[in-house]
């Protein structure tokens, strides 16, 4: 089984519900379940987006809503989640979140990024573009350039629609 970086857009009441299922539960079961249309699978796509984004020049301030979109922070308490036998990444770093406040300000800048640019500033020569973004780029079918493009495009619109739903987003590897 692969490991690969999930989402989850949820509300801070399910969050909390949570968070006193598994303080409740004898074993610390957090009945952690979100909705299958509110999680999204990014792959092992985040380190290969975020070194277009690095490759390609992106400014400071929308790499750095990039990187925070890919790796969340750790303000929210998320150990309840992280804890075996129900840990929800047990193979990677702790789960961390975005709150509502911040995703609103990370949706607004992935909207800002041209990801299409981005892509073009690469060599035009597949194999050459995949040696360049480099953590296997080359191992993908198809070549990383539609790879990368629907996976930022997945991720603005993951995103817009936490945003406009004033949620939060849960980041985790399993």
């Amino acid at each position: 089984m692969a490991v690969t970086q999930q989402l989850a857009r949820i509300p801070a009441e399910y969050l909390s519900t949570c968070r006193r299922s598994a303080g409740e539960s004898p074993d610390g079961d957090p009945h952690w379940d979100p909705p299958q249309g509110d999680v999204l699978d990014l792959d092992w796509a985040p380190s290969l987006l975020e070194r277009v984004g690095v490759l390609g020049g992106l400014d400071g301030v929308r790499l750095n809503a990039l990187r925070q979109a890919l790796t969340g922070d750790s303000v929210v308490d998320l150990g309840f989640l992280n804890t075996h036998p129900h840990a929800i990444g047990p193979f990677g770093p702790d789960p961390t979140s975005l709150s509502a406040a911040r995703v609103a300000h990370v949706s607004e800048l992935l909207g800002q990024i041209d990801f299409p640019a981005l892509l073009a500033t690469l060599p035009d020569d597949e194999s050459q573009a995949a040696a360049l973004i480099g953590n296997d780029a080359d191992t993908i079918v198809g070549g990383p350039r539609k790879y990368l493009l629907g996976h930022f495009d997945s991720l603005r619109e993951f995103y817009h629609d936490a945003s406009r739903r004033r949620l939060l987003v849960v980041l985790w590897w399993d």
